[in-house]
């Protein structure tokens, strides 16, 4: 990787046994703690910054905003750390890992920023803690690798691994909203649902106000500025607000639906528009993608890796889960039926099966698991292995919610399986997460999720840009859920009305043409009929093991079709 962070609970001799102090730009050194990091822009104004002095030594790690006007927000946060102890984390902003030594007489922690938008991964397995924000660097210094079955079955079923587990049993991540120390884990409470009545907290006005905030923090990024643009909703408030971005990418055919609107939306603010063709670089699971999964999520979701020596920016900025905590996109909507399928209403359901709604979130195919594992040597039953645990990861996080609704949302977060996307982005550019803002996912946590709804996310924007909607996205003609629902139901039923197309390439057209089964599947032709996504799903596992053969050939043993004989 381009970017690393990584580090050991002990001396510089400690950390040599695992490192070599030349991998990295800088290295502080402590008694009880040493953290290399490796970032070309270290220093520049809202990102990564080191600081030793006389009370400590301290790293941000990624995106930072602090509320002084100290250009390092390392040297503020362990002054204020030093001051406040571990509350000072709560005014730090931006999508980070935190790494605080504060001296002989605190002990040193590691904080991820409230949503764990940054993942930090750790071992206990050689002796010394080790942690680090590259799951294969971490992984590699484990002596005795093994598989987490679990972790795997997970990953292969749903396309992530679920709470904190990876493919190896011997390598965790920091939990969500947690900090990690020499010998604990212990959970902070900065990420803890509190809605307030409508009457005391305006969701429309507040939304409008510190989405304009976090992006005028976010202008202070430098060079060149580009935005990957949709025809959606949650990309076109960063283009409209800040008019120094300009150029703007979408991956699709020139003559798409996603990519005309775009082109259209680029066009109002002034920005250039370069659309990247759909051809084999949007798939191929090469090294480009496939560390950036850190096995434990689907590198499908970065789809501008394969184009990333075409884009000619500086600072990229996204709309990475806008949906998520702005529009409610793990609530569980009520649905009533039009002709035979289930159209959301726009209204929250008051009794939802926190099960059934998380594995449709995730989008769960019973039947394709059936088939995965009849072809396959997990001895499971995976219908019931995926309920159990998505069931033991939402109890996981129940405390931390007032009502089901939002612990939906709560799980959802702490194991969003597109965060790959933002991993691949923040090692090639400087880049801006707008959704894991302080301010706005304060908003988030207050807002009660019958209100975190898109008509409220657009009555913001529309606060801010009166002008946002002059191009509505090419399948959302109207202002209602339900009416979009039925105008694609309607035209995907009546000859000669075009219908709504996919937001995304064709994966299975792409797949096939590229004849990727041969070339990355051809020694496990019991799989080929499986669909695209979860053959994706095994190159990538494969594909990140390779970092330690054993494990590959471990898992390769499991993939093998199942013994007759043992059946």
């Amino acid at each position: 990787m381009n970017r690393e962070l990584f580090g050991v609970f002990g001396g510089i001799d400690t950390f040599e046994q695992f490192r070599s102090s030349d991998d990295f730009d800088e290295v502080l050194a402590g008694p009880t703690l040493t953290v290399g990091i490796r970032d070309s822009d270290l220093g520049v104004p809202g990102w990564s910054a080191t600081y030793t002095g006389d009370e400590g030594r301290c790293l941000v790690w990624g995106e930072s905003y602090v509320p002084t006007d100290d250009p390092n927000a390392a040297r503020w946060l362990l002054e204020r750390y030093r001051a406040d102890g571990i509350d000072a984390l709560r005014d730090l902003n931006g999508s980070y890992l935190a790494v605080i030594d504060a001296g002989p007489t605190d002990e040193a922690v590691i904080a991820t920023d409230p949503v764990r938008s940054r993942e930090c991964f750790y071992t206990d397995e050689p002796g010394p803690r080790i942690f680090g924000t590259d799951a294969a660097s971490v992984g590699r210094t484990v002596t005795e690798p093994t598989l987490d079955r679990d972790g795997v079955l997970e990953f292969l079923h749903l396309g992530v691994a679920l709470g904190e587990k990876t493919p190896l049993s011997e390598l965790r991540r920091v939990p969500l909203d947690s900090r990690l120390t020499s010998t604990a884990i212990d959970p902070l409470d900065r990420f803890v649902y509190d809605p307030q009545p409508a009457a005391d907290f305006d969701a429309v006005g507040e939304l409008a106000d510190r989405l304009e905030r976090a992006l005028r923090r976010r202008s202070v990024l430098p060079g060149r500025k580009g935005v990957l643009l949709s025809a959606g909703y949650d990309s076109r408030i960063i283009l409209s607000q800040l008019p120094e971005i300009a150029h703007s990418y979408t991956v699709g055919s020139l003559d798409a639906q996603e990519v005309r609107g775009a082109r259209a939306v680029a066009a109002q603010y002034g920005a250039s528009h370069t659309a990247f063709p759909p051809d084999e670089r949007y798939l191929r699971p090469d090294e480009s993608k496939r560390r950036y999964s850190q096995g434990i999520k689907e590198s499908l979701h970065i789809h501008h890796a394969g184009y990333t020596d075409e884009i000619d920016v500086d600072t990229m900025y996204h709309g990475l889960l806008c949906d998520t905590f702005f529009r409610g996109h793990f609530t569980a909507e009520n649905t009533v039926d039009v002709l035979g399928k289930r159209v959301p209403t726009g209204r929250l359901e008051s009794d939802p099966d926190p099960v059934d709604a998380l594995l449709e979130k995730f989008g769960y195919s019973r039947e394709t698991s059936l088939d995965l594992a009849e072809r396959t040597s997990f001895a499971v039953d995976p219908d019931a292995f995926v309920r159990g645990a998505i069931r033991d990861e939402f109890d996981s996080r129940r405390s931390r919610a007032d009502r089901i609704q939002n612990a939906l949302t709560c799980c959802g977060i702490a194991n969003q399986p597109s965060m790959p996307f933002h991993n691949h982005l923040s090692d090639n550019f400087l880049t801006s997460f707008l959704a894991a803002d302080r301010d706005l996912i304060d908003w988030h946590l207050r807002t009660p999720p019958e209100r975190r709804t898109t008509e409220t996310f657009l009555r913001a924007c529309e606060r801010i840009d009166d002008d946002i909607l002059r191009h509505r996205p090419p399948d959302r003609p109207h202002d209602t859920t339900l009416f979009n629902e039925i105008e694609g139901f309607v035209r995907r039923k009546t000859p000669f009305l075009s219908s709504f197309e996919p937001p995304w390439p064709d994966r299975e057209a792409l797949f096939e043409r590229h004849d990727f089964d041969q070339r990355h599947l051809g020694d496990l032709p019991h799989v080929h009929s499986l669909p695209t996504r979860h053959k994706l799903r095994v190159i990538d596992l494969r594909g990140w093991l390779e970092f330690r053969p054993e494990g590959a050939m471990r898992l390769r043993s499991w993939l093998r079709p199942p013994d007759p004989a043992v059946a």
